[in-house]
């Protein structure tokens, strides 16, 4: 460890987590770490500490990093039996928690105040870029919180990734992300389309995407998620299920505010399509095979 070396806390060690707590090890930090089942072999094998608890982990870091599937997994893990918030009771002031999970926003300006009522600062900081962008880390991270508290987990976010932004205040990040992810799931919907189109119209769909990469259809989504519809491999990645519920997040909140998002809803519903075909665990780009099978036609087949 240097001087500099900060304790950091990082619970949640799933496809993303463990590539991001890896570069903050990397980056000569003592890490304390929490997790359901196992911590990965990658992260049980270096300098970090193992804790039974998130209670644990607060306790010992000074700043904890969560990464969770879903709103009810950052509360269990910030106020639950053994959770953060009993740690920080005791020993919060001047900690900060910073959350990257993709959680509601309404429910994160609630975990903000409750936590800062303790004497921590809180930073909600969902990430985009998928398994990708955290093993490379270039994950774009979407801020909502203080900007005093911004600049402080702002060193700490640069580890993992390279657009840090902040947005506003508690839940706007959150609300950025939601954004994101109906933005993604639109646009996996359009280049599934369009490559299915082709592939029945009998052009190459591998070289239909390296065509349209040159060109004003070039997405970050084609580059990586049109190749596995291509390939045809479903390994997360990103899995479906966990789309589904970032989608959930966008119509409820739709709904509260009075929006229409029917664009949203349809894609809600090939991926609603994927689970039913048991794709639950799928990458999004899985989404590519509700159409496929709506067509009777899949990416790869000659057509008739």
């Amino acid at each position: 460890m240097t001087s500099s070396s900060l304790k950091i806390g990082f619970i949640g060690l799933g496809v993303m987590g463990t590539p991001m707590a890896g570069h903050l090890i990397a980056a000569g930090h003592q890490l304390f770490l929490h997790t359901l089942g196992k911590v990965p072999a990658a992260l049980a094998e270096t300098s970090a500490t193992q804790c039974t608890s998130a209670r644990g982990v607060a306790e010992r870091a000074d700043i904890v990093v969560t990464m969770l599937p879903d709103t009810p997994d950052v509360a269990a893990v910030l106020f639950g039996e053994d959770g953060m918030a009993a740690g920080l009771a005791t020993h919060g002031k001047g900690k900060l928690v910073i959350d990257m999970s993709s959680i509601s926003p309404v429910e994160t300006q609630d975990f903000a105040r409750r936590i800062e009522a303790l004497g921590a600062d809180y930073l909600d900081a969902p990430v985009s870029g998928g398994d990708v962008g955290a093993r490379n880390a270039t994950l774009s991270i979407m801020c909502g919180g203080k900007p005093e508290v911004f600049e402080r987990a702002k060193p700490v976010l640069a580890l993992m990734g390279k657009n840090i932004t902040r947005v506003g205040g508690s839940g706007d990040g959150q609300s950025c992300k939601v954004a994101n992810q109906i933005v993604v799931a639109l646009t996996i919907q359009a280049v599934a389309e369009g490559l299915l189109f082709a592939a029945r119209a009998g052009a190459d769909p591998a070289r239909v995407r390296e065509a349209l990469l040159g060109g004003l259809a070039s997405s970050r989504i084609l580059e990586v998620l049109g190749e596995r519809m291509v390939a045809r491999t479903v390994e997360p990645g990103f899995r479906i299920a966990l789309h589904q519920k970032d989608l959930n997040l966008a119509l409820g909140a739709a709904r509260q505010l009075g929006l229409a998002l029917p664009g949203t809803a349809g894609a809600q519903q090939l991926l609603s399509a994927c689970v039913a075909q048991g794709g639950a665990a799928w990458d999004h780009s899985g989404m590519v095979r509700a159409l496929e099978a709506l067509s009777q036609f899949k990416i790869g087949d000659k057509p008739a």
